[in-house]
């Protein structure tokens, strides 16, 4: 292998080895300014789109412990790599391709299990972690809330009742 190839392969060995998931797509179609919104979009969750040539992407992957890719890796591929949460990318990508009608995903690995484009499109319709710890937390909450109520209950009513006894007078 060349030089330059070897570079580029160990670029996208950390790029793999630094991100939780990755997610293929093929952006075949898209514009040049399409293609720069769509990776200013992932930019806002943590993302990067990163365009790949095949080869070098099968390499990276198995240098990564990422051993059966599943398919044959065809077209032209980018890879969505980030720190951020996978169902944000998804978020991303699933808004972008309702506006433009592309890129089309082919698949992902979420930390090493494979996911399809369907399960891609399920995280994509799943709330944030941030968004689930809220529901969690008022889960909880919630009946600590109608306890306090309930306990203070007896002692407003008589508040009320002395006050309206008074104000009679």
């Amino acid at each position: 292998m060349r030089e330059d190839k070897k570079l580029i392969t160990q670029e996208y060995v950390e790029r793999l080895k630094n991100s939780p998931y990755f997610i293929v797509v093929n952006y075949e179609g898209l514009k040049v300014d399409q293609f720069e919104e769509l990776r200013n979009r992932l930019a806002d969750c943590n993302s990067e789109l990163h365009v790949v040539k095949n080869s070098i992407f099968k390499i990276a992957a198995q240098e990564t412990g990422v051993e059966d890719l599943g398919q044959a890796l065809a077209g032209q591929l980018a890879a969505v790599t980030g720190e951020g949460e996978v169902t944000g990318a998804a978020k991303v990508l699933k808004n972008f391709k309702a506006e433009f009608e592309k890129p089309e995903w082919h698949f992902g690995f979420l930390d090493s299990e494979r996911l399809d484009a369907d399960q891609i499109k399920t995280l994509a319709d799943l709330p944030s972690l941030d968004e689930l710890r809220a529901k969690i937390l008022g889960t909880i909450q919630a009946p600590a809330g109608k306890l306090v109520r309930t306990v203070a209950e007896p002692g407003s009513s008589l508040a009320r009742v002395i006050r309206a006894k008074f104000a009679e007078e």
